[in-house]
């Protein structure tokens, strides 16, 4: 096992946004891998946001979204449990892929929403995304609904 150093523990932080204490556990479990550790903290961020689930969420944030062309709008109701981090970036960020999601893959409701692979990573579903970010923010994040709106 190579030692850990503070760089792998950067390295990871910019790579996920996990806490300090996180990476060096991960970094621990994964041998010094920066790749595997992070994977780690993917899965235990999953297994965290199902531990979160049956939070009540009644906070959040509405979004909507435009196409360049004026021809394709989105209105996603994004629900949190504090208003705190509806405020986040991490909470603003996934609001904002969320709403480019059901632009471009027109699902008819949330469940299919949730099954779709995310477009800019096909290897990730929307429901795992949500997860990775319930997993960073440590509430419960759940799609209220959504409109599209399309000319």
């Amino acid at each position: 096992m190579k030692p850990i150093t503070v760089d792998d523990i950067k390295e990871l932080r910019e790579k996920t946004g996990a806490g300090i204490a996180d990476c060096r556990e991960a970094l621990e479990a994964s041998k010094g891998s920066v790749v595997k550790a992070a994977e780690y903290l993917k899965k235990k961020g999953i297994e965290k946001a199902e531990k979160k689930s049956e939070r009540e969420t009644g906070q959040g944030k509405v979004f909507a979204y435009i196409h360049a062309t004026g021809k394709i709008g989105v209105v996603l109701s994004l629900l949190c449990e504090t208003d705190f981090v509806a405020r986040t970036e991490d909470f603003t960020n996934l609001g904002k892929e969320v709403c480019l999601q059901i632009a471009s893959m027109k699902p008819k409701n949330v469940a299919e929403l949730l099954s779709q692979e995310y477009i800019r990573d096909p290897q990730t579903t929307i429901g795992d995304m949500i997860k990775e970010v319930i997993g960073k923010l440590g509430e419960n994040i759940k799609v209220g609904e959504f409109s599209r709106i399309q000319i």
